[in-house]
């Protein structure tokens, strides 16, 4: 059962979490992890469908878990009128290596509705961490150091507009002066959705 504990590792859980998470007990998952006692038929399928493994890797059978790379869903994000970003980790996505290989990247959970029909509540943004985007370009924006938006932005000579999808929403303008001040930053580029059904 090592391969246990590596696949909880690499989805981030604490033996704890897990335990919670399957319904049993720490002590019991210690037990599995150290090959001291084995988990029945039915707990080796909980335990492959929670970690999203095969239970023949968990049986020794498969040699690989993923060839993806996990990365963290921070929170939500309100695509809407900006809320507090939560910088609780929800969940884990899996990116392809190559895509990892060019930057860091975090996901984020959309809450709200301004950017339908495109995105929409519940759905994943892939982002790559990055300070700067190209106008018309969708970013993830931190708004007075503490309000994460999923906007489209676009450049004025004296600011920028972080814009909506949805018409019923009116773009929200940012000076020069406001961007530093307050500020706007830019916290990377949404790069893929994964739409949630």
């Amino acid at each position: 059962m090592d391969r246990l504990r590596v696949a909880r590792k690499q989805k981030g859980y604490t033996q704890d979490k897990l335990a919670e998470l399957i319904g049993t007990s720490r002590s019991t998952l210690a037990m599995w992890e150290t090959n001291k006692s084995q988990p029945s038929n039915e707990m080796l399928g909980i335990l492959s469908r929670t970690l999203g493994v095969s239970t023949d890797y968990l049986l020794g059978n498969d040699p690989q878990i993923s060839k993806g790379v996990k990365i963290p869903v921070l929170g939500r994000v309100q695509a809407g009128i900006p809320i507090e970003a939560i910088e609780d980790i929800l969940d884990y996505e899996e990116i392809e290596p190559e895509l990892a290989e060019t930057g860091e990247f975090f996901a984020l959970q959309i809450k709200g509705d301004s950017m339908e029909p495109k995105f929409s509540e519940g759905d994943v943004v892939i982002v790559r961490r990055q300070p700067d985007i190209e106008s018309g370009e969708i970013a993830v924006v931190l708004v007075n150091g503490d309000c994460a938006t999923v906007k489209k932005i676009i450049k004025h000579a004296n600011g920028i507009s972080l814009v909506s999808s949805n018409a019923a929403y009116m773009p929200m303008f940012y000076t020069m002066q406001e961007i530093e001040d307050l500020p706007v930053e830019v916290l990377g580029k949404v790069i893929e959705l994964r739409a949630k059904f």
